[in-house]
């Protein structure tokens, strides 16, 4: 039967300076099942490496080193994680167990990597801890635990995974000689159990407690007592020993496993997490916040557009170059009729204006822009009333006095609230009677007020109002605005075969919106990516904790690699904690925003909320914590056992 650990011509070297530094030299060990061994020697003898090296915490430099006949050396981390998982027990002069963990959680954590349950690692702790007499103290944190306790404590760790073999280094240097002894007893016990157990000691007295003693001195072995053969590794049964499951943790058990660790640590220092949240949050809020803003004034800006009418074909009098003027004779009242036969022509409509003009009401006077249209005018540009009625072709035919206000006139000439339908205005001495009201439409994109006009029939206007026979321009209104190129060449083919040269301009307002949407969407993806990079700034500052948060934590890094983590297990404590972080500030930053979005709804600012940019800016936030996470992971999951450990 192979010895439990065996060592063949181990040696140990650190780099110093240009050269090396051995520690040990030729180790020739051989320790069998159920032996009690105690590793004496005076500091810097390299009994505390040796045991680093039996523990799989630290690899030889030279020669080989079997664990049950295996040979360690042709392990890599995860495998060596393993073999320390269900092999071995550390018991350390330090203690080493987590001060924001309670007793209880501390014990536990070995079973973490050996896949239990929660429910079942409780248990089991639970029970170790009693059974040490730490059955009252098993939600009490380290600082509220005696030294003697605090050992006992990291002895049932040791116990946790029912380990064979158990290595104690220096488990009495901080304990008085009462408590050291009950240390010891303890150790006699699980020896008599059938454990093999490794004390490492400076002190005699404590080494004669062993059944073997092998002496060190400059990293070699000086003496060794010899193998004893142990009674109770011959005894038939283990007394006390309770056999762990086999792993059996799925990858989501995993997780949730890592998540719940990670709000721990992250508790533990609740005022430098809040100032890596803030980073985050302002970072989500004002994506969310711009976005808002930048979707707000788009919408609002083709909301005006729309109400100019987006389906809209505009014919003005000039050739192409020359700047569009009411005043050009080119247009007239006969192109409109050619116009309104053609395809895809849901209505047209001519207009003559003019600015400047005085209405009149008893002694009250208004200038106002006068518009002479066709009865046509409301359902072309989709303009209502909001009291009376528009002209119809009666009064176009007839040349009729009659007028429709806008809201701006009506309040100018009454003040008072009265009802101008059916009353008479002077225009240029001539009583027109008002037959309506136009529904109050404000300022249009360019601040101009679209309310400050009132509309006659356009012969009116050209015969007793304005003069000449002209028009300043043609609305032409579009039944599908997807044929709005095909109608526009109608048009400018029409009416070049009717003037014979083309002294004419024709506007696509649709153009004009598609091109005022792509501005827009530019504006509003600078903003996105103003807002983008405060998102960056703040993962940066994620990363930059958690590298300080490994740097303060490498000890307790060193302490789950010596009791089982795997690297994988590593990577995914300390990338769960920074998705954690930049999750739980998404979704603050995002409640933030949509605070903030509507506190600038109240203000009168445009802003839209809707459901992509909070989606948008959490999925950044994800990912800002996975990405800028993984390398504070990575630092952490390459850190070397037993250097991370000695880490003050």
């Amino acid at each position: 039967m192979s010895a439990m650990l065996t060592l063949q011509g181990i040696g140990k070297s650190y780099p110093a300076g240009d050269g090396h530094s051995s520690v040990l030299h030729d180790i020739e060990l051989n320790i069998q099942r159920g032996e009690f061994v105690a590793l004496l020697g005076p500091s810097g003898c390299g009994k505390s490496t040796l045991m680093h090296i039996l523990g799989c915490l630290d690899r030889a430099s030279s020669g080989r080193y079997l664990v049950a006949g295996q040979d360690v050396a042709a392990l890599d981390a995860d495998a060596l994680a393993a073999l320390r998982c269900r092999t071995f027990g550390f018991v350390f002069q330090r203690y080493h167990l987590l001060a924001t963990a309670s007793a209880c959680d501390n014990v536990a954590l070995p079973a973490i990597y050996a896949g239990l349950g929660h429910g079942e690692r409780q248990q089991r702790a639970r029970q170790l801890l009693t059974r040490l007499g730490l059955g009252e103290r098993l939600r009490h944190k380290p600082a509220q635990l005696s030294g003697g306790q605090q050992q006992r404590v990291s002895i049932a760790r040791a116990l946790m995974n029912d380990a064979p073999v158990i290595l104690a280094d220096e488990p009495t240097g901080a304990l008085d000689s009462h408590t050291g002894g009950e240390v010891l007893a303890l150790l006699k016990q699980l020896h008599a159990e059938g454990r093999t157990i490794v004390l490492i000691t400076h002190d005699l007295d404590i080494a004669s407690h062993a059944e073997r003693i092998i002496r060190l001195r400059d990293g070699r072995i000086e003496a060794d007592s010899g193998s004893v053969a142990p009674a109770a590794a011959q005894a038939a049964g283990k007394v006390g020993r309770t056999p762990l499951p086999a792993a059996r943790l799925t990858l989501p058990a995993r997780v949730w496993q890592a998540l719940q660790m990670a709000m721990v640590a992250l508790r533990a220092n609740l005022f430098r997490t809040a100032l890596t949240l803030l980073g985050v949050i302002i970072g989500v809020a004002a994506v969310v916040t711009m976005l808002a803003i930048g979707n707000g004034s788009k919408a609002e800006v083709l909301e005006r557009i729309a109400a100019m009418g987006s389906n809209l074909l505009l014919v003005r009098p000039g050739a192409p170059g020359v700047r569009p003027s009411g005043n050009i004779a080119t247009l007239t009242a006969d192109d409109a009729r050619a116009l309104a036969s053609l395809p895809n022509v849901d209505g047209v409509v001519p207009m003559r204006s003019g600015s400047g003009t005085t209405l009149r009401l008893g002694n009250r006077d208004y200038q106002s822009e006068i518009q002479g249209v066709w009865p046509s005018y409301p359902q072309v540009k989709n303009w209502a009333l909001s009291r009376g009625a528009f002209f119809g072709s009666a009064e176009e035919q007839q040349q009729a006095a009659v007028i429709v206000l806008g809201q701006t006139v009506v309040d100018s000439l009454f003040p008072l609230g009265q009802n101008p339908v059916g009353q008479y205005v002077m225009v240029a001495s001539i009583p027109f009677e008002v037959l309506g009201v136009m529904a109050k439409k404000g300022a249009n994109s360019f601040g101009q007020d679209q309310d400050d006009v009132a509309f006659v029939p356009l012969s009116t206007a050209q015969s007793r109002l304005l003069g000449q026979r002209y028009v300043s321009s043609i609305t032409v209104r579009m039944a599908s605005i997807d044929k709005s190129s095909v109608t526009e060449q109608l048009i400018g083919n029409i009416l070049l075969a009717r003037h014979g040269s083309e002294n004419f301009q024709v506007r696509n307002t649709a153009s004009l919106v598609e091109m005022i949407t792509k501005t827009q969407n530019t504006l509003t993806l600078l903003l996105g990516s103003v807002a983008a990079i405060s998102l960056l700034v703040g993962g940066i500052g994620v990363m930059n904790i958690m590298l300080v948060s490994v740097t303060e934590r490498t000890r307790e890094i060193g302490l789950r690699m010596a009791t089982g983590a795997p690297v994988g297990s590593i990577l995914l404590q300390f990338n769960v904690e920074a998705v954690v972080v930049c999750g739980l500030g998404g979704l603050i930053g995002i409640a933030i925003g949509l605070l903030a979005v509507w506190g600038l709804k109240l203000a009168g600012v445009s802003a839209v909320y809707s459901l992509l940019p909070p989606l948008l800016a959490f999925s950044c936030a994800f990912v800002t914590g996975c990405v800028f996470g993984y390398l504070p992971a990575r630092k952490a999951a390459q850190l070397d056992p037993v250097v991370a450990l000695a880490a003050e």
